[in-house]
């Protein structure tokens, strides 16, 4: 006769928590919409300076012109704050640190790459439209990476 196992306590040990979770959900949800709205935004609804023409639909997505990539960051950057809780795989453990390095990372590459095509930024998809925007979006992103540096242990 075999012993009988015992439970893992998955939410009290901050290592072995579950994988799915509402949360986790929920910040996959939201960081995927945000991407797609910025892309969507991007490839299909906004005018091109260059070529000119008529927006695409739907019409208030074009009404709302640069705030879409607002709420697209925005969104994203809720998904990764809502990420760094413990009951998330990038909340616990060693994601703690992949999260903080990547959004570190992701910031400062965004900024070095602003800088570097600052000249011709016409040739970068998104940033060309964002203009100094840029160093905000890059500056947040390092932001996000300081609310998962709070949980490093």
């Amino acid at each position: 006769m075999s012993k009988p196992k015992a439970k893992r306590q998955e939410f009290i040990d901050p290592e072995t928590g579950p994988v799915l979770s509402a949360r986790f959900l929920l910040t996959l949800v939201l960081a995927v919409v945000g991407i797609a709205w910025i892309i969507y935004y991007y490839l299909v609804v906004r005018v091109d300076p260059v070529k000119g023409g008529k927006p695409g639909g739907p019409a208030f997505m074009a009404d709302w012109g640069n705030w879409n990539y607002l709420i697209g960051f925005g969104l994203l950057f809720v998904a990764l704050a809502l990420a760094a809780h413990p009951s998330t795989p990038l909340g616990r453990g060693q994601g703690i640190v992949v999260g903080m390095l990547g959004c570190f990372i992701l910031g400062l590459l965004w900024i070095v790459t602003f800088y570097v095509f600052s000249n011709n930024i016409t040739s970068v998809p998104v940033m060309n439209d964002l203009g100094q925007k840029n160093l905000f979006v890059g500056i947040v992103m390092m932001g996000v990476g300081f609310i998962y540096a709070t949980k490093w242990e």
